[in-house]
């Protein structure tokens, strides 16, 4: 009789803290947000409960979409962002180095004209005959 009652909260124990478990595992996701300040943590906290009854199937992807967003960085495109525009300036400086160095080049390509002077004649003698 002991045993049955002792199996019966074992049973009603088991039960609730895997049941209680979930319930904290699919949260874990919509806590990263909350921690990282997401800007769509209420999104990713619906589609945890959402997740639940999909027997968390789309747990992972709410892993990854609360884990993309950094307070410091945001979703992490800034700094790309501003090293590209930088890319831009120094190639727009490279182009316009470029283009100084061939005109220095068609420059010194070109003959230069210098002023030739007539051959002097030279004086006859009218002696010779």
């Amino acid at each position: 009789m002991f045993l049955d009652y002792f199996a019966l909260c074992m049973l009603v124990f088991v039960s609730l803290t895997i049941f209680y478990g979930i319930i904290a595992i699919h949260d874990i996701p919509y806590d990263i947000a909350k921690k990282r300040n997401h800007p769509h943590q209420d999104a990713i906290h619906a589609a945890g409960w959402v997740s639940l009854f999909t027997l968390h199937a789309l747990w992972p992807f709410l892993w990854i979409w609360a884990t993309l967003w950094r307070d410091d960085r945001g979703w992490g495109f800034n700094k790309l962002e501003s090293e590209h525009q930088d890319n831009l300036h120094k190639i727009s400086l490279l182009a316009e180095k470029v283009s100084q160095l061939e005109t220095q080049i068609q420059q010194l390509g070109q003959p230069k004209t210098v002023a030739v002077t007539p051959p002097v004649a030279a004086p006859k003698n009218d002696t010779a005959e």
